[in-house]
């Protein structure tokens, strides 16, 4: 028989395995559900973000296409309809959809509805568009807004698009046409199969009055079907601009987590959803796991008592899956930062692209010995303009002078980007002096050439100064600052000299050339 002390000790020694044993259970079910729900938080979060993204996306290719509308209703209104206008009008539609990407064409239709010019550079006249709905909204509402309408196929190629179109008005403001441009469903269908939603996630474009314009995974029904009976819609989008929430479908009985976000300029919403069980299938797999090994190391207490030893190390190996799934989160919101390169205003790329593009040319072009220059341009007078004309018009005004210097990227290499408020730098690889002056002043033409009226400007229009930066050999010395700064000191020698004018830094600082 044992002695009372030792019984004691057996009694105390088994206590104390029954309280960490119980200790530790408690301690495992409370990381697997702090571990749940960090998961549905990451999953949130991730929902938030790819919502961001398609937000941005969706607001930078309408307005890109907007832009193009714009442009063409006011060469439409200065220059008029006579054949030489409409060739060039013609010659422009189809360098606007050469370098937008996201557009199946650009069209001018008159009242009647009959095409009389488009960027395919044909006229049907078996095509009339007095039947579409965009036709028909644009000659009941008066209202100069952009329109954009449900998905249809065009009926010349049959390819899925979406229309974005502007009203046309003859100077008593009567109905007068319509310019429209058709953008392609597919590009939407791309760019949204960059991200990984599982099997039963979602990915969804829709107006503001509920019906779908595009959605991943895409079904046969799925486009231009009304949401209004969907909870994503009717609970949630339709009350408020943004947003994360848990809906169980009522089609398939899946729960899944959803992130809606209203678009900033046109009457759209997106919305992403990933599958609950597809976002918790690793954490009950681990969940498993830790439960059978619980077990075990329960089993194995009895045995050996070294309970201490083992809670560490399953402490550890939790706390190493919490950093494994940071570091995922980390890098999937790295690269989704990494999508937000271009400037919202403009649509050019933005300050960051070209420090980290100017940094990469330094580096290439010191290791193979070839020239690089860059153009800084400076709307002249421009703060004048805001004050006379308004933000909005300044806002405008900026746009158009975006897309006349966007022209410059005519290389693999050539970078136009927003600098900061009205400047602009343009980044021109493999360009001697020469060359670099040239394009300057081409793009300072291109600018004046706009005919954009400002009073506070001597020549009575917008225009712009450049200074032109050029490094002939560069060496490891030279960097991102000491060029810009070269380019910027020849932007103030222009500025000094009367403005609209191209000066031109090559060398030291004896060396500022007036072009």
């Amino acid at each position: 028989m044992l002695s009372k002390e030792l019984r004691a000790v057996v009694v105390s020694a088994k206590i104390f395995v029954v309280l960490v044993c119980v200790l530790l259970m408690l301690l495992v079910t409370w990381n697997n559900w702090r571990a749940r729900a960090t998961q549905l938080d990451e999953a949130r979060s991730t929902t938030t973000n790819i919502s961001r993204a398609l937000a941005q996306h969706a607001e930078d290719t309408f307005k890109a296409a907007d832009t193009a509308l714009i442009g063409m209703s006011e060469k439409l209104e200065y220059d008029g309809r006579e054949p030489a206008a409409l060739r060039r009008l013609e010659r422009f539609l189809a360098l606007q959809v050469s370098e937008l990407t996201q557009l199946h064409a650009l069209f001018v239709i008159d009242k009647e509805g009959n095409w009389i010019v488009n960027s395919e550079k044909m006229v049907r006249a078996n095509v009339n568009s007095k039947d579409r709905a965009y036709f028909i909204y644009h000659q009941t509402h008066a209202n100069g807004l952009p329109h954009i309408d449900n998905p249809i196929q065009s009926r010349v190629t049959g390819e899925w698009i979406v229309t974005i179109s502007r009203r046309l008005n003859k100077p008593d403001g009567s109905f007068d046409g319509v310019v429209m441009a058709a953008i392609k469903l597919n590009y939407f269908a791309n760019f949204y199969d960059n991200f990984g939603i599982g099997d039963a996630g979602a990915l969804l474009l829709a107006s503001n009055d509920g019906n779908i314009l595009f959605r991943r995974p895409l079904r046969n029904d799925s486009i231009g079907k009304s949401l209004e009976n969907a909870s994503i819609f009717r609970d949630y989008a339709s009350k408020t601009s943004s947003g994360v929430a848990r809906i169980t479908s009522a089609q398939d009985g899946i729960t899944r987590i959803n992130s809606y976000r209203h678009l900033n300029r046109y009457p759209l919403f997106v919305a992403a959803a990933l599958s609950e069980d597809e976002v918790l299938a690793n954490w009950k797999s681990d969940a498993i796991m830790h439960g059978v090994g619980l077990l075990l190391l329960i089993a194995f207490l009895g045995y050996l008592g070294n309970r201490m030893i083992v809670q560490i190390q399953l402490r550890g190996q939790a706390e190493n899956e919490a950093i494994e799934a940071r570091v995922r989160v980390e890098h999937l919101n790295q690269m989704l930062q990494g999508l937000a390169m271009h400037d919202g205003l403009t649509g050019l790329a933005n300050r960051r692209c070209f420090d980290d593009e100017i940094v990469k040319e330094l580096r290439r072009a010191s290791r193979d010995g070839e020239p690089l220059a860059i153009v800084m341009i400076d709307v002249d007078y421009f703060k004048k303009y805001n004050d006379t004309y308004g933000h909005v018009a300044g806002d405008d005004c900026l746009r158009r002078i975006a897309a006349a210097v966007k022209v410059a990227e005519q290389r693999p290499g050539d970078l136009v980007a927003r600098y900061g408020g009205e400047e602009i730098v343009v980044m021109l690889p493999h360009c001697d002096k020469h060359s670099a002056t040239l394009i300057a002043s081409d793009i300072l033409k291109n600018i004046s050439d706009l005919r954009i009226a400002h009073s506070g400007n001597p020549p009575g229009v917008v225009t712009a100064s450049a200074g032109v930066a050029v490094l002939t050999e560069v060496s490891s010395a030279d960097t991102a600052e000491s060029i810009v700064d070269m380019a910027d000191k020849a932007l103030y020698q222009a500025k000094s000299t009367g403005r609209n004018r191209v000066c031109t830094y090559f060398g030291g600082a004896s060396s500022l050339a007036l072009a």
